[in-house]
C-alpha cells in the first residue's frame, strides 16, 4: 500500500508549491547591533583625531588643573579637605559626565540617520550605543583623574565606595533621561540645540562645582535645590569626605527627574521619530 500524500518539502515539486522558508532573526540581534554601533562610534569619534581617547581624559583634567591653580592662589585651603584638586574633581567629574552624555545623546538620531534606514537598526539601538560608549569613557576619565590626584597630591580623603557608586549611577540615569529627551527636541526642533548650549554655560556656575551648597544664603539656596546636579555633586563629595553630611541631597528627586525625562523622551521618539527624520 502506498501513501498518496505528497511531501510539500519534496525538491521535485515546482518552486511555487514549495513552502517558503522564513529567515529567522539571528540570536542576540539587538546586542550585535548595539555592539556594531559602538565600534562605529569609537572609530569615528576617537579614531580619526590625533590623541583619540587621550583628549577625553585631558579635557576634564585640564579644567581641574586650571581651577586648582586659580583658587589656590586666592585661598589658603579648599572648602573641604586639604586638596583643591580633589575638591574640584568631585564637583567637575559628575558635571562633565552629565553634560557630555546629554550632548552626545542629543545628536544620536542625526548621527545615525542613515543607519536607521535599515529595518534591524532602531532608534533605541542608536541611543543605547552612544550612551554605553560615552558612559564607559566618562567612568574611565574619572578613574584616571581621581587615581592621578591620589598619587600626586596629599588628599586625606576616605572614600565610601557605595556612596560614590550610587552617585555615578544616578548621574548616569539623569544623563540618560535628559539626553533622550534632548534627542527628540533636537531632532524635532533644530533651534533647541542652540538653546541647550546656552543653558549649559550658567549651569556650570549653578551646580556647586567650585563651592558648597551650604554656603548659599536663603532664599537662593531654595531655588538652587531644584537643580538635580547640585544633589549629584553633594552626594559625590559626601562619598569622599565622610565629615560632609550633605543633608540637602535627595536621591529620590534625582532618580525621579531622570525617569520622568526618560519616559517622556522615549514616548515622543517612538511616536514621532520617523516623521522627524524625514524633515
Amino acid at each position: 500500500m502506498t501513501d498518496s500524500s505528497t511531501d510539500s518539502s519534496d525538491p521535485r515539486l515546482p518552486a511555487a508549491q514549495r513552502p517558503r522558508v522564513r529567515a529567522g532573526i539571528p540570536r542576540f540581534a539587538t546586542l550585535r547591533t548595539i555592539t556594531a554601533l559602538i565600534l562605529r562610534e569609537m572609530s569615528t569619534s576617537y579614531g580619526r583625531s590625533p590623541g583619540g581617547y587621550a583628549w577625553a581624559i585631558l579635557e576634564p583634567a585640564a579644567g581641574i588643573a586650571l581651577l586648582t591653580a586659580l583658587f589656590s592662589v586666592g585661598f589658603r585651603s579648599p572648602p573641604l579637605g586639604v586638596s583643591f584638586a580633589m575638591f574640584y574633581a568631585t564637583g567637575m567629574l559628575p558635571f562633565t559626565l552629565f553634560t557630555d552624555i546629554t550632548a552626545k545623546l542629543g545628536q544620536a538620531m542625526n548621527y545615525s540617520r542613515q543607519l536607521l534606514a535599515y529595518p534591524r537598526v532602531t532608534f533605541l539601538d542608536a541611543i543605547l550605543a552612544r550612551f554605553g560608549l560615552n558612559l564607559m569613557t566618562q567612568l574611565l576619565v574619572s578613574y584616571v583623574v581621581i587615581g592621578t590626584i591620589l598619587l600626586v597630591f596629599e588628599t586625606r580623603v576616605v572614600m565610601d565606595g557605595a556612596v560614590i557608586a550610587r552617585a555615578y549611577g544616578l548621574a548616569a540615569l539623569l544623563a540618560l533621561g535628559v539626553g533622550v529627551f534632548n534627542c527628540f527636541m533636537m531632532l524635532r526642533f533644530p533651534l533647541y540645540q542652540r538653546f541647550w548650549s546656552i543653558l549649559m554655560r550658567p549651569l556650570f556656575l549653578l551646580s556647586c562645582v567650585f563651592f558648597l551648597f551650604d554656603t548659599i544664603p536663603e532664599p537662593y539656596n531654595n531655588y538652587l535645590w531644584y537643580n538635580p546636579l547640585v544633589h549629584l555633586v553633594g552626594m559625590m563629595r559626601h562619598g569622599f569626605y565622610p565629615n560632609y553630611d550633605a543633608p540637602y541631597v535627595s536621591e529620590a528627586y534625582v532618580a525621579g527627574f531622570g525617569l520622568v525625562a526618560l519616559v517622556l523622551g522615549l514616548m515622543l521618539l517612538r511616536r514621532d521619530h520617523k516623521n522627524a527624520l524625514e524633515m
